[in-house]
């Protein structure tokens, strides 16, 4: 072994949770590891090293993230165990106190990895969330990249933990992140996911914006599609929609986080936006870009949250021409201003009301694909498990399948045609030829 590469020859192992932005960050960890020697575990190794990115949305995810480490820990015996992320930020001592871990790391840590690795450090975290702005643009196993723009947040919704775990608003800037696009379209990368905890803030660190920064990055050249992963409606502003009706690589799909689609729990959620306003910028989607893939997310059962205010949101969410929801049930966290609010939704009822908004999403996303079958889309193709077959998404986010050779990281008119046998995308075909 090299003694000035001190890391060369290890294996590491990577287990994250949670949100595209934790992907994005474990992807710049490993990158990181790779640079000094590391490289990834292969199937039936033990690793020397195992990285894990936590979330902590929920108690869920909390207990996801406990189940993750006691299986790393069995999986690879012996191995340095690091943890990191929005669990590790938030309970340190809970996640100190797992059999096997090794360092706990805080926000303000992560980025040092390789430091703490190469000296075998042994310091504890230091518990503050991070107040500058760590870069990450990175694909892992993926043929997309995702780009980390904006990291933090300033809103304290009266649910969340995340401003604790991740600090207040910062961004790095144009100037830095079009340098990183480039880097991507260097290495090959034909897409880019933009990431972060509240990306439509971006510009609180260097007094830009979020529209230049879209400017921007439409002019990397090899860059042939961008996707926003998701922004507040009270941010997403109709020169923003006007730029990417137009744009050269910014893709018809959105992602929109409602939470409820009633007034009154989302002032008891402290939300900065009404309903009104929500319809208001999913139907100017809907008129700028007619083909747009519109995600929504929805909390369910909320403190405060009555049967009659849930059937209110219910209906007002059925009205939305949206494609898809993402319902999530709401979860006491310790700390949150929503543990003051009266009426506590059973967990029976939770799951009750998230199968009724589950139901609506199927019937809305199936007759978004419906709509589409027979019709030819650009779709950006990607290996998978199996030989022969690639996945792929088309520009509006639909998802397909596709039969064929050498076509990995390929963008390709293809014509949509059937569901898959299992209901989850559409089987594809080349157009036919013209006659």
């Amino acid at each position: 072994m090299n003694p000035d590469l001190p890391l060369q020859g290890k294996k590491a192992a990577y287990f994250t949770l949670g949100c595209k932005l934790n992907f994005a960050e474990t992807s710049t960890i490993a990158r990181q590891l790779e640079e000094v020697g590391v490289r990834k575990v292969r199937k039936g190794e033990v690793a020397d090293i195992c990285i894990v990115n936590t979330c902590s949305v929920t108690e869920v995810a909390d207990h996801k993230c406990r189940q993750a480490i006691h299986k790393l820990v069995r999986q690879h015996p012996g191995a340095t165990v690091i943890v990191v992320g929005c669990y590790a930020q938030l309970k340190p001592d809970e996640v100190r106190a797992i059999p096997g871990v090794t360092l706990v790391l805080s926000q303000n840590e992560k980025g040092r990895i390789v430091e703490y690795l190469t000296k075998f450090s042994s310091a504890a975290p230091t518990g503050a969330a991070e107040e500058n702005f760590v870069p990450s643009c990175s694909c892992g196993d993926r043929t997309r990249y995702f780009l980390k723009v904006q990291d933090g947040c300033n809103y304290f919704c009266t649910y969340c933990t995340i401003p604790f775990a991740r600090g207040r608003s910062r961004n790095g800037s144009i100037a830095s992140l079009v340098a990183q696009a480039r880097q991507a379209a260097a290495e090959g990368g034909k897409e880019i996911v933009l990431t972060g905890v509240n990306i439509g803030d971006f510009g609180r660190t260097t007094g830009e914006s979020f529209l230049d920064l879209l400017r921007a990055l439409d002019t990397v050249e090899g860059i042939e599609r961008y996707r926003i992963s998701s922004i507040e409606p009270n941010l997403l502003t109709d020169e923003i929609l006007q730029f990417c009706a137009q744009s050269r690589a910014f893709m018809p799909h959105f992602h929109i986080p409602l939470q409820s689609g009633s007034d009154e729990v989302l002032r008891l959620m402290h939300r900065r936006y009404d309903t009104a306003l929500f319809y208001n910028k999913v139907s100017r989607v809907r008129e700028l870009m007619p083909d747009a893939f519109i995600g929504v997310d929805v909390i369910v059962g909320t403190r405060g949250e009555t049967p009659a205010l849930f059937d209110e949101a219910e209906r007002f969410i059925q009205s939305l021409p949206v494609s898809q929801l993402h319902v999530f049930s709401y979860s006491e966290r310790p700390g949150t201003a929503a543990l003051r609010i009266p009426h506590v939704v059973s967990p029976e009822e939770k799951h009750a009301r998230s199968q009724r908004l589950l139901a609506i999403s199927d019937e809305k996303l199936r007759a978004f694909y419906d709509h589409y079958l027979g019709t030819t889309r650009p779709v950006l193709l990607e290996h998978s498990r199996t030989p022969g077959l690639y996945n792929g998404f088309t520009d509006n986010y639909i998802k397909v399948e596709y039969r064929g050779q050498g076509v990995d990281n390929t963008i390709l008119p293809l014509r949509l045609t059937a569901w898959n046998e299992d209901q989850t995308a559409l089987k594809t075909l080349p157009p036919a030829p013209p006659l």
